[in-house]
C-alpha cells in the first residue's frame, strides 16, 4: 500500500494485484484521497484481482495485463506469507515457498515478453534477511518429509534471491534489470501467524513501536529500485537501506539457481 501510494505521488499508473478485491478497493480510495487526484489526469491507481497462492489467478492476471496494457515498466513482486501454519495452495504447493516463490516466478515469467517490450524496463523482488537461515532442500522443497515455519520462510525468501540473480543472467542485454531486496522489519500484519503470549504483547507493542519501520519507511528501498536513476542498468544485486549489500555465498550459486529455475518451471507448469 505504501509503495503505491508514493509510486501514486510520482504520476504513474499502478496496478495493485490484490487477492481481497474489497480489502484492495477500499485501500485504492484511501491512497486517493491521501495522494489527491492530478487535473492533468497523470498518475493512476488500479486494482485487479491476484492470489499468489493460485496458479488460475496468476494466469487470469497476467492473461488481463497483457490484453490492457501497451507497455510495463515496472514489476514489484512484493506478496507475501511468514510462518504459517503447515498449509498448501491451491495447487498442493507448501504455502510459503507456493506464494513467496512460486507465485512469483509463474507471474513475472508471463509477463516477461511485456517487460522486454518495454525496455528500460525493472523488475523488483522483495526478499527478506531471513534468507540466511534457509537451504534449498531439492529432496523436499515441498516440505512433504517435513516441516519448520521458520525454515520454510527463510527457504522462501533464498529462493527469491536465486531466481532474481538467475533471471538477471537470463536478461543480460534486453534492457530488463532484475535486483532483490530486504524491507527490514516492518510494522505490517505480516507477523499475524506468530503467536506471542498475551502477557508479553505489551512489551512486543512497545518494541515494535520503537525499532520497527513504519510501512513507508519499509517501502523505500523497492520504490528505489523501480525508480531511481541511481540503478539504471543494474542488475542481479540485492539491496537494503537504498544501499547494494553483500550475500553469503549461497544466494550466489548459480548452480542452485539454475537447477531451482528449471524445477520451478516444471512446478508452475510452464514445461512438461
Amino acid at each position: 500500500r505504501a509503495a503505491a501510494a508514493e509510486l501514486l505521488r510520482m504520476r504513474a499508473r499502478v496496478i495493485m494485484g490484490c487477492r481481497d478485491r474489497a480489502r484492495a478497493e477500499r485501500a485504492a480510495r484511501e491512497i486517493r484521497a491521501e495522494v489527491g487526484e492530478r487535473p492533468d489526469g497523470a498518475g493512476e491507481l488500479v486494482v485487479r484481482e491476484l492470489d499468489l497462492a493460485s496458479l488460475r489467478s496468476v494466469r487470469a492476471f497476467c492473461h488481463r495485463v497483457l490484453q490492457e496494457e501497451s507497455r510495463l515498466d515496472v514489476l514489484i513482486n512484493n506478496a507475501g506469507i511468514f510462518q504459517c501454519p503447515y498449509m498448501k495452495t491451491e495447487d498442493g504447493f507448501e504455502m510459503q515457498f507456493g506464494v513467496n516463490h512460486l507465485g512469483h516466478f509463474l507471474l513475472t515469467n508471463l509477463l516477461l515478453g511485456l517487460l522486454k517490450n518495454s525496455a528500460p524496463s525493472r523488475i523488483v523482488v522483495v526478499s527478506s534477511k531471513l534468507y540466511k537461515y534457509g537451504e534449498i532442500n531439492f529432496e523436499d522443497l515441498n516440505s512433504e518429509i517435513s516441516y519448520n515455519k521458520s525454515f520454510c520462510y527463510s527457504r522462501s525468501k533464498l529462493a527469491n534471491i536465486l531466481f532474481a540473480r538467475e533471471l538477471a543472467r537470463r536478461l543480460e542485454g534486453t534492457g530488463v534489470t532484475v535486483n532483490s531486496l530486504h524491507p527490514g522489519i516492518v510494522r505490517t500484519n505480516l507477523g499475524r501467524h506468530v503467536n506471542i503470549p498475551l502477557l508479553a504483547k505489551p512489551l512486543f507493542n512497545l518494541v515494535s513501536w520503537a525499532f520497527f519501520k513504519t510501512p513507508l519507511e519499509g517501502a523505500q528501498t523497492s520504490i528505489y529500485l523501480a525508480s531511481s536513476p541511481d540503478v539504471e542498468g543494474v542488475s542481479g544485486k540485492y539491496f537494503g537501506d537504498c544501499k547494494e549489500e553483500e550475500l553469503l555465498p549461497k544466494a550466489m550459486d548459480d548452480l542452485v539457481a539454475r537447477k531451482l529455475w528449471d524445477i520451478s518451471e516444471v512446478m508452475v507448469g510452464l514445461l512438461k
